[in-house]
């Protein structure tokens, strides 16, 4: 078995085959492939690359099949918002938003920390979520019509 540094090293580029093999129409309906791809995407994840935590946190979350798998996913998707990642960050904050099973309890809270991380590297999603959460009074926070403003000027193309 590979050391964990060698791993480590290895993970980006590991990341990147698997991720351009999940991309790709070559073998698209292969249940080989797909077992390939997500086994190489765990084991990059499982050793921290970050950009592997989400997209592996993303299949398993989105697309699991059962509530394990789909906890799983949330996971690593939490692994992945703490090191920065925008995408991650702004799934994870749906995910308290909303709640999922026993695990990821509902938690107006997590959920702001998360979208408004999300929104400060300019995250579309988050932002408009942010701002219409300051519109409406959701998320724990009071209807504020300048702070729905101010996140609204922060949009893309606003």
């Amino acid at each position: 078995m590979l050391s964990r540094a060698l791993l480590s090293a290895v993970a980006p580029l590991l990341f990147w085959i698997a991720y351009a093999a999940f991309r790709s129409r070559w073998l698209r309906h292969s249940g080989r492939k797909q077992r390939w791809v997500m086994g190489t995407l765990r084991l990059a994840a499982d050793v921290g690359y970050r950009r592997a935590l989400s997209v592996y946190g993303h299949l398993l979350f989105l697309r699991g099949d059962s509530p394990q798998s789909k906890i799983q996913g949330g996971i690593y998707l939490e692994r992945a918002a703490q090191q920065g990642d925008m995408k991650a960050q702004y799934q994870v904050g749906r995910i308290y938003e909303q709640g999922f099973e026993f695990y990821f309890r509902a938690d107006t809270d997590k959920a702001l920390h998360h979208y408004r991380a999300a929104a400060a590297q300019g995250h579309a999603l988050a932002i408009s979520r942010l701002a219409d959460a300051a519109a409406q009074g959701e998320l724990g926070l009071q209807p504020d019509a300048a702070e729905a403003a101010r996140w609204r000027a922060l949009m893309p193309g606003a």
